[in-house]
């Protein structure tokens, strides 16, 4: 069993807020904990202003100590919005009428990651709705092979991660001969009952998001599969309680690094938003508070270090900077999240009504690059690791043994001054000049 429901619900009703301090003096030892600790240690931050402050810094001290200053950044790139699902809480699903469907042909996929390419993005993470007649795994295997092959002006996509539907061992087999880098798969909720009330079945429907426990096995099947680097995550806000959801998300992480000896290489947080025909503020409620996002991201950082964090422009740029400051290595930019969002629709309504989500940061990739910079991180478009088949275990092992620091922060530095030369504005440039960047 990978999720204990009746462990997580006895660990969320006994009270350790007195075992808070010894379990920070474990995790100064940056090698992370079980997901009962780390619970113990989120709950007692909630209450208790002394233990956040502890966690808070020891998180910044973790995550700088293993990967410096460095930021990863990344695009979305929406291939089709046809779904064939019930999920409530998505504009994709299949009942909602509000949203024009469209999917890409190869040649609109070109125009697409061509206008991605003149931002300066050197990773995209290819999303779809799931859908056998729209976008079938044949046609998201043509399409990683399209968007491989572009080479415009300097740019070209080094890295494509997936975050397409749950599927089989044999297909996982076939994403990982497309030369993919992350496999991306959100539980959304971890609580089953809710898991099966916001994913209804639909009839006629081949869909198999429905199942709770076929979409919980799914990264379990991609490592069988061959897929080195497996990405979790959890939308907060589904699920009443964010700690039961933290729970969980680390039972799965630490269920994957048992069976498999690799846990997840990247969780991603986001939460709840609206968008055009699914009204979540007023199903879901407000979600969850910026201060208690922030503990959680502080107590995974020190709970699973040797895990990549993203937060994605679900979130204002005022939270995300705390997000950074409380460990996160990875983050979305210049963000579109309807299908042609970046070519000749990007600044149209219609490519506005037909968002997966609402965008809290709307600021231009570059914009975000200087912001980074004046905030004294090092943006990274780095895809060395994977080009180096540093990917699964090997990976892991650097991280663990506190070597990949000495990587990242070089190769941050050569693929910046490769933005800056290529792509940057002046202002950008000047910022990045002061601090010996260029």
């Amino acid at each position: 069993m990978i999720i204990n429901h009746n462990e997580i619900m006895s660990a969320l009703q006994a009270p350790q807020k007195h075992e808070a301090r010894q379990i920070l003096s474990k995790a100064r030892e940056r090698k992370g904990l079980d997901w009962q600790e780390a619970l113990c240690l989120l709950s007692a931050a909630s209450a208790d202003k002394q233990i956040e402050e502890e966690l808070s810094a020891l998180a910044r001290e973790i995550k700088a100590e293993l990967y410096g200053s460095r930021v990863v950044l990344f695009a979305p790139l929406y291939l089709s919005n046809y779904c064939v699902n019930g999920c409530v809480y998505c504009p994709f699903n299949c009942g909602n009428t509000a949203i024009p469907r469209r999917k890409l042909t190869q040649e609109e996929i070109r125009r697409e990651v061509i206008a991605l390419q003149d931002m300066g993005h050197k990773r995209l993470a290819l999303e779809s709705g799931e859908h056998p007649d729209y976008s079938p795994l044949d046609y998201i295997l043509e399409s990683i092979d399209t968007i491989y092959s572009i080479k415009h002006r300097n740019g070209a996509i080094r890295r494509v991660n997936v975050n397409i539907a749950a599927t089989t061992q044999e297909e996982y087999r076939r994403l990982k001969g497309a030369k993919i880098g992350t496999y991306l798969l959100f539980q959304e909720t971890y609580h089953e009952e809710t898991y099966r009330k916001i994913h209804p079945p639909v009839a006629g429907s081949v869909g198999m998001k429905h199942d709770y426990d076929y979409h919980l096995n799914a990264p379990a099947r991609a490592m069988a599969g061959g897929i080195e680097d497996i990405g979790l995550g959890v939308l907060f806000g589904l699920y009443q309680d964010p700690l039961y959801e933290f729970a969980a998300l680390l039972m799965h992480a630490q269920s994957l690094e048992r069976i498999h000896g690799v846990g997840p290489h990247t969780i991603s947080l986001p939460r709840i938003r609206s968008a055009d025909g699914v009204r979540n503020d007023k199903t879901f409620g407000a979600g969850i508070t910026d201060a208690a996002f922030i503990r959680i991201v502080a107590a995974l950082r020190v709970s699973v270090p040797y895990t990549g964090i993203i937060v994605s422009t679900r979130e204002s740029a005022d939270c995300r900077l705390r997000a950074l400051a409380a460990g996160v290595s990875q983050i979305s930019g210049g963000s579109r999240t309807s299908v042609g969002g970046y070519s000749e629709a990007a600044n149209r309504e219609e490519s506005r009504k037909a968002a997966q989500f609402k965008i809290s940061d709307e600021r231009s990739l570059d914009e975000i690059v200087q912001w980074l910079l004046e905030n004294d991180y090092l943006p990274s478009f780095c895809t060395a690791c994977y080009n180096e088949g540093r990917v699964g275990e090997a990976f892991m092992g650097l991280v663990k043994g506190g070597k990949i620091k000495a990587h990242c922060q070089s190769n941050a530095q050569i693929t910046l001054r490769e933005y800056l030369t290529d792509y940057a504005s002046e202002p950008t440039r000047l910022i990045a000049e002061k601090k010996g960047l260029l």
